[in-house]
C-alpha cells in the first residue's frame, strides 16, 4: 500500500488564468477488519498506522478491554486486510453492524442509545489542572504537527498530550479514525491516561466524546465546535470540553474546574 498522499494533475484557475500543474492529494482506502477469522467491518481511512486503527476501533467499540484480551494482530497493508485474534467472543454481527451503520452513516440512531453508551462508562476521575494558555498552545502544536493537512487540506488530527506537550500525534481522513489511532497506541503501550489531554482538530460529536471517555482522558480541547449531546455526555462522565480553541480564545463548556484561567 503506497503512501498516504499521491500527486495528481490539476487545472488551476486563478485571476482569470488556467495553469496546468500537479497537486498533492490525500489517499482514501478501505480496510477490512476480521475478528477471530470472521469479517467484522470495513473502515475507510488513511493507509497508515493500521494496527493502531484496528485496535483503537475495537477498544472504542468495547470489544477489547484489557491488553491480555488481544492475542494477535496481522496487517496486510497491500490489500487493506487486518486479522485480529482476541480472547473473548466476537460480537453478534447483526447487532454490531446495526449499531455501527446507524452510528457512522447517520440513519437515525436514537439518542438514548448514546446515553446508554455513556452510562456504561465509569466517570473520569482526575486531579489534572491545566492553564488555559497551555491548552491553546497544545492546539497550536497540533496544527504545526499536521504536515499532511498542510500539504493536502484533507485530514483531521488528534494528539495525546501532557501539560508539557504532544506525546502522540496521528492524522487521518476521518476524525474518528484519528482518535481511534490514539486509542490503539495507548492500549498497546499500556499508557496511563487520567492525567492527559486530547487535542483535536474536528467537531466534538457524541461519538468522539464516547471514545475519549472510554480512554479515561479528562480534558478534550478542539478548534471545532461541540454538539449538545456530546456536552451532555461530557457532564455525565466528568470530562472537561473546550471548543473553538483558536489563537488566544476558546470556549470551556464543561468541567471548568480543571482550567486555570489568567488572574486566578
Amino acid at each position: 500500500m503506497p503512501g498516504i498522499t499521491t500527486t495528481l494533475p490539476v487545472e488551476k484557475f486563478k485571476d482569470g488564468r488556467v495553469i496546468t500543474a500537479t497537486d498533492e492529494v490525500v489517499r482514501e482506502v478501505p480496510v477490512t477488519i476480521f475478528l477471530n477469522d470472521e469479517e467484522l467491518v470495513t473502515l475507510v481511512c488513511s493507509p497508515d498506522q493500521l494496527e493502531e486503527l484496528a485496535v483503537g476501533f475495537l477498544c472504542a467499540e468495547n470489544i477489547l478491554h484489557r491488553r491480555e484480551d488481544l492475542k494477535g494482530i496481522t496487517v496486510n497493508r497491500e490489500d487493506g486486510l487486518i486479522w485480529v485474534e482476541t480472547a473473548g467472543p466476537s460480537p453478534q454481527r447483526q447487532t454490531f453492524m446495526k449499531r455501527y451503520l446507524t452510528t457512522c452513516c447517520g440513519r437515525g440512531r436514537s439518542s438514548f442509545y448514546f446515553v446508554n453508551d455513556a452510562r456504561s462508562i465509569p466517570p473520569v476521575n482526575s486531579k489534572l489542572q491545566i492553564e488555559a494558555v497551555r491548552l491553546l498552545d497544545l492546539e497550536r502544536q497540533l496544527e504545526a504537527s499536521a504536515a499532511t493537512f498542510g500539504a493536502t487540506g484533507g485530514t483531521h488530527g488528534a494528539a495525546l498530550c501532557s501539560s508539557a506537550g504532544i506525546l502522540l500525534f496521528y492524522e487521518d481522513i476521518g476524525r474518528h479514525n484519528a482518535v481511534d489511532k490514539i486509542f490503539g497506541r495507548c492500549f498497546l503501550d499500556g499508557l496511563a491516561l487520567n492525567d492527559k489531554i486530547l487535542a483535536f482538530s474536528g467537531r466534538i460529536s457524541s461519538e468522539i466524546l464516547i471514545k475519549v471517555a472510554r480512554m479515561g482522558i479528562p480534558v478534550l480541547v478542539s478548534r471545532g465546535a461541540p454538539t449538545d449531546l456530546a456536552l451532555a455526555m461530557a457532564a455525565e462522565t466528568g470530562i472537561t470540553v473546550a471548543g473553538f480553541a483558536r489563537g488566544d480564545r476558546m470556549n470551556v463548556y464543561t468541567g471548568a474546574q480543571r482550567i486555570i484561567f489568567g488572574g486566578q
